[in-house]
């Protein structure tokens, strides 16, 4: 089809509407005819537009624009192929349902917006939900959204809001050595050697817990972290 100025057309058509906006239309792979979700102020954008839907095309990254997929689907199918471990995984997934889900779970990929993510991450503080974990849930929406962009489901990830993400942590208190002495001399006897441990070792509590005799050389003064246990929620 003849363009404005006289040219034809190789792919889709671009139209001025009354407005003085510009319309681009195309024929997707399905034959059916896809008009643009926006107008456009000039015919050279409307032009580069359905350069890129051609592209999608031409590269097998169309998506059917009627086939809204919302973010729960998507999120659902995503925790899932994550290899996460065991503690990342449910706390991930407590995130996702606690504060995500509530909100975005039967909005399409699509329609959510910046704006959208804004005024969630505001609500969640005002209602008192945790800098920390508010800061937790922003991080896995963005990267859930992220997917969906490198999925051709999204062109852009609305989760733009700076500094979301980011927790500033105050300074911990923590026990001078005499202090840390007198903690293992209060506490059992079959408790001294924890306390010790995760005073001057800064190993985890998992690997505290799974610590045993054999892994511990007094003559070499040595721990051998082996593994590590891990509580989580989930039940058999």
């Amino acid at each position: 089809m003849p363009n404005a100025k006289g040219r034809r057309r190789r792919f889709g058509s671009v139209r001025k509407l009354p407005s003085g906006r510009f319309q681009a239309r195309y024929r997707g792979p399905d034959g059916l005819m896809r008009t643009a979700d926006k107008t456009f102020a000039t015919q050279t954008d409307a032009d580069r537009w359905l350069v890129k839907q051609e592209a999608k095309i031409l590269d097998g990254d169309w998506q059917n624009p009627d086939v809204k997929v919302t973010l729960g689907d998507f999120a659902d199918a995503w925790i899932k192929d994550r290899d996460y471990a065991a503690t990342t995984r449910e706390r991930n997934t407590g995130v996702l349902n606690r504060h995500i889900l509530p909100t975005f779970r039967a909005i399409p990929l699509r329609e959510i917006t910046t704006p959208q993510v804004r005024r969630w991450r505001t609500d969640l503080l005002d209602a008192g939900v945790g800098a920390a974990t508010v800061a937790k849930a922003y991080q896995v929406l963005r990267a859930i959204m992220n997917t969906a962009v490198d999925d051709g489901l999204l062109e852009r990830n609305p989760c733009r809001v700076k500094g979301a993400g980011m927790v500033t942590h105050t300074e911990r208190p923590f026990l001078s050595v005499p202090e840390v002495y007198r903690l293992a001399d209060a506490v059992p006897p079959h408790c001294r050697a924890l306390i010790l441990l995760a005073a001057f070792t800064a190993l985890r509590f998992g690997e505290l817990a799974a610590l045993q005799r054999r892994g511990i050389d007094l003559e070499a003064r040595t721990v051998s972290v082996r593994r590590s246990y891990a509580e989580t929620r989930q039940t058999a």
